[in-house]
């Protein structure tokens, strides 16, 4: 063997060496220290209560029945409010002071804009309420919940629910926002969509959302 290929065989057996000394001194650097996070967990502290909603009146992501829709009976869903820590039961949030649901059909926009189709809104909603009855009346409620914007708000009437009611093909996708507030809101009925999303804004304490597909049955 010649003096030259000697000479590269023992460079590279030297750095081979070298590499792997320094190994486990990297790795150990690169280490999280004990305790630590790993990357992508969430911090530290008590598991947070959510917010989540059901129905009896249709599955969430079925049809909405005629009996809750515009186009007939014109009734407003029944919905339960649900407070969980994981999949256990929890007490709601001790700040909580009100409820609003936002009915909204997000198919359809509104002036070529952006914005879709508000369809009804109801603000003030007690916090103490474990949900909201079938075939709410129009106007400020006994309970103190306030109808707000939506289409059953124009013309000068008092505001109330107006639901979906979509024409012949494809469904439209109906979406109840609902959210909880640390705080009651100082707005009258006749308050706009815009302003209600702003009085809302830093008192959100749990939101949940409930779907409903919903198209004209065909002539």
């Amino acid at each position: 063997m010649s003096a030259a290929i000697k000479r590269a065989a023992i460079s590279t057996l030297t750095l081979a060496l070298a590499f792997w000394v320094s190994a486990p001194a990297t790795r150990a650097q690169q280490a999280p220290p004990a305790g630590a996070q790993a990357p992508g967990r969430a911090g530290g502290g008590p598991p947070r209560v959510v917010l989540s909603v059901t129905s009896t009146s249709f599955p969430d992501g079925g049809e909405v029945p005629m009996r809750n829709a515009g186009r007939g009976e014109n009734k407003s869903p029944a919905f339960e409010f649900h407070w969980t820590t994981g999949l256990t039961p929890a007490d709601p949030p001790a700040g909580l002071m009100s409820y609003v649901v936002v009915l909204h059909d997000v198919e359809n926009s509104t002036a070529r804009g952006t914005v879709d189709t508000l369809h009804w809104s109801a603000f003030n909603i007690p916090g103490t309420a474990k949900g909201i009855a079938e075939g709410l009346g129009p106007g400020t409620l006994p309970d103190g919940t306030i109808n707000g914007p939506g289409i059953g708000a124009r013309g000068g009437a008092p505001a109330a629910y107006f639901g979906p009611g979509a024409g012949v093909g494809p469904f439209h996708h109906y979406v109840w926002e609902f959210y909880a507030l640390d705080t009651k809101l100082e707005l009258p009925a006749t308050t706009t969509r815009d302003d209600l999303m702003k009085a809302m804004e830093g008192h959100v304490i749990g939101k949940a959302a409930y779907v409903g597909r919903f198209r004209a049955p065909s002539p």
